[in-house]
């Protein structure tokens, strides 16, 4: 396969990589479907993992160049299918009925991703409009041997690269794998979806189709139909009369409202899994993959991000230090100069003239200076946040993602950072010693048990010191139910 890349304005290191991975392919002479671009047949060959990677770059114009970004938007949702009839086939056995006695109607494929295509489909019995996702013959055997490939990769560069171990490449994959796995079971996906929607239920602006739980197995999933425009046709988009920056506005702020106020965020919210109804609402569909942060690293987040809002770099550095993201032994002010390197280009420049390509390359070269590990909790968010942020400058280029994320941050930190918030925590903590209160006289009575044991069978460690923190913490569970009763 030859691959001559038509998006010139790629960096040279993403375009050296395509041609570099379609190499083999020429050489065993794979053609692949020639009516995709070269980049796309490259990916699609590598196999269902690597084109995962490509929907991620396929959101970034502004990292791999406008063109080279379009091509990749096929591997969004337009990849080749495989036969409706499989895909009946597939269907039939996983609700154990003919497809013909349930739907009346069942189409030929309207998207088809890397894990499996959606038809479209219209209930026998209520004549209601459905879309009906099934996974790909093999998919599973196919995300294994890939994921074999990666940990293989993955443990090379460990060893012939010493300095890239801070990167936790090996357990980057199992982050991946584990996130994979969790696609490959359609199950688990609609009950991402019946989570997300009650958590979104009072979002304005922002609908999910509900799942047919009847209608749904490990390998099938069926879902309302949601009839609406892609939000990766801009032209389709300004025809139907959408105002395009306000779409792109809203779209970073659920996104971000979701990570901080829930927790739980849409982790492959790229323009193949969103559209526009006529009503404006922004639908959100495919739940393969979802995203969870514990309170405490939401509340690291939010005054990381509202440190570069504020632009005081200081207390970023130091929430960086105080999260354990940066080693004890750095500089913490070295380091806020160099996060001030990274924050005041992009306030001080229009978004258009921002090079996100040159600002990542820092980034990453900052994190190398001051021995700063990966941190596989924030993979998911992170790499959402490039995915959103792409899709709201594909709808507004001149969008100002400080600016719009401003009043998400803000109202989090109002509500979890202040007074009010230090109330709840405390009541949350006392609520949990109070569940111990009934256990702790007994805890102490063993202790002492123990402590009177003969020396040969006395147990490492027991001192007087740990029984009188013991009884202390009996007078405290005691307490902390009367505290809790008074609170509530």
């Amino acid at each position: 396969m030859r691959v001559i890349m038509d998006a010139m304005d790629a960096p040279p290191l993403v375009r050296g990589t395509l041609r570099f991975l379609a190499w083999p392919f020429q050489w065993l002479g794979y053609k692949g479907d020639l009516s995709m671009p070269p980049a796309v047949r490259a990916l699609t060959a590598l196999g269902p993992a690597y084109i995962k990677f490509g929907q991620i770059f396929s959101t970034r114009p502004d990292i791999v160049g406008d063109d080279l970004a379009a091509e990749l938007r096929i591997l969004q949702d337009k990849l080749p299918p495989f036969s409706v009839d499989i895909a009946k086939k597939s269907v039939s056995q996983a609700l154990s009925a003919p497809v013909e006695t349930i739907f009346s109607e069942f189409s030929e494929p309207v998207a088809a991703a890397s894990i499996a295509q959606v038809h479209k489909a219209r209930l026998r019995e209520s004549g209601a409009d459905v879309a009906v996702k099934v996974l790909r013959p093999g998919i599973e055997k196919a995300f294994r041997k890939d994921i074999d490939a990666f940990y293989f990769a993955a443990k090379m560069i460990e060893i012939l690269s010493p300095s890239s171990r801070r990167l936790r490449p090996r357990d980057v994959i199992a982050h991946f794998e584990g996130v994979v796995l969790g696609e490959l079971d359609l199950r688990l996906e609609a009950a991402s979806a019946s989570e997300f929607d009650a958590n979104t239920t009072d979002d304005p602006g922002f609908m999910l189709p509900a799942v047919n739980w009847d209608l749904s197995s490990r390998r099938v999933m069926t879902m309302q139909w949601a009839e609406g425009v892609s939000m990766g046709d801009n032209a389709a988009l300004d025809a139907a009369g959408h105002d395009r920056a306000e779409l792109g506005e809203r779209v970073l702020q659920l996104f971000l409202s979701h990570a901080l106020r829930d927790g739980y965020f849409h982790g492959d919210m790229h323009q193949g899994n969103l559209k526009v109804a006529s009503t404006g609402e922004i639908i959100a569909y495919d739940f393969g993959i979802m995203g969870h942060i514990d309170e405490y690293t939401r509340r690291v987040y939010a005054e990381i991000l509202y440190g570069f809002i504020q632009r005081d770099y200081k207390r970023v550095a130091e929430v960086h230090f105080e999260a354990g993201y940066v080693p004890a032994d750095r500089d913490v002010d070295e380091f806020a100069r160099a996060l001030r390197a990274v924050g005041e280009p992009i306030f001080g420049m229009d978004a258009t003239r921002i090079s996100m390509g040159g600002l990542l390359s820092y980034l990453f070269e900052v994190t190398e200076r001051f021995g700063m590990e990966t941190r596989t909790e924030l993979i998911l968010l992170q790499r959402t946040m490039v995915v959103v942020e792409g899709v709201a400058r594909s709808l507004n280029p001149q969008i100002n993602i400080w600016q719009v994320a401003k009043p998400v941050v803000e109202d989090y930190i109002r509500k979890n950072l202040g007074p009010g918030a230090a109330v709840r925590d405390l009541r949350r903590t006392i609520a949990v010693l109070s569940r111990y209160g009934p256990r702790l006289p007994q805890i102490v009575e063993n202790a002492l048990i123990r402590q009177a044991m003969p020396e040969p069978e006395k147990p490492k460690g027991i001192r007087w010191k740990s029984v009188v923190w013991l009884a202390l913490g009996t007078l405290i569970g005691a307490g902390a139910t009367f505290i809790l009763v008074s609170l509530v």
